[in-house]
């Protein structure tokens, strides 16, 4: 594929539409494997809220006094029941809360994003849709488009992705796929990497397209 591709454009009632061709400025030459994987890292550490933490035996209640006298008992020794051996004990090297925090430029993740769409347009995986005619929410009707774009979800197993605009992203479309458990709706806004690559198919809206241009170009 060279700097533009052909996706498939269907219709708001599921029937294609033929293919049209996928912005330029949307997809890289070549896709760098290095760069997505620092870029789905960069997503995944800076989830981390860093709010474990364990209890050190200076920290655990007890253990002011010796457990039973050093000699002469037949038991080992001890010196408190705070010790990490004990139940109830402290923790060794045990978690505390700490920041993670994985910087990447702003370039490098918007160019990332591109790679992954462009990897979905390369692979055949990323169509277009006019609309989602959603004004209920009901999870039958998204089933059967989903299902007329040919993800019916068989023995495969594949996983869908709905990107859509910011004033499609309401509670009928929504509710329509969240109980759809092999697919998902996103606004293009919150689109990343990591969605992207996880899932197999992309479904994206014009809506959305349009979005996604005036982020990324």
């Amino acid at each position: 594929m060279g700097p533009m591709g052909k996706v498939k454009l269907y219709k708001s009632d599921g029937t294609e539409g033929g293919e049209v061709e996928f912005p330029s400025c949307l997809l890289e030459e070549e896709v760098d494997p290095d760069l997505l994987h620092r870029a789905v890292q960069y997503i995944l550490v800076n989830r981390r809220r860093g709010t474990a933490s364990t209890k050190t035996r200076g920290e655990v209640r007890g253990g002011g006094r010796k457990p039973w006298r050093q000699k002469h008992t037949g038991r080992a020794r001890h010196g408190s029941r705070r010790s990490p051996i004990w139940r109830g004990g402290g923790v060794v090297f045990g978690p505390k809360p700490r920041e993670y925090h994985y910087d990447l430029p702003k370039k490098m993740r918007r160019k990332s994003l591109r790679m992954a769409l462009t990897a979905k347009v390369k692979e055949e995986r990323l169509a277009l849709i006019e609309g989602l005619p959603f004004t209920l929410p009901k999870t039958k009707e998204a089933l059967r488009l989903l299902e007329s774009l040919g993800y019916d979800h068989g023995e495969e197993k594949e996983k869908v992705l709905v990107l859509v605009s910011k004033e499609e992203d309401t509670l009928p479309v929504r509710k329509s796929f969240s109980n759809i458990p092999w697919a998902k709706c996103l606004t293009a806004a919150g689109a990343n990497v990591y969605e992207l690559l996880k899932y197999d198919d992309l479904l994206l809206t014009q809506g959305a397209l349009e979005e996604l241009k005036e982020r990324l170009c």
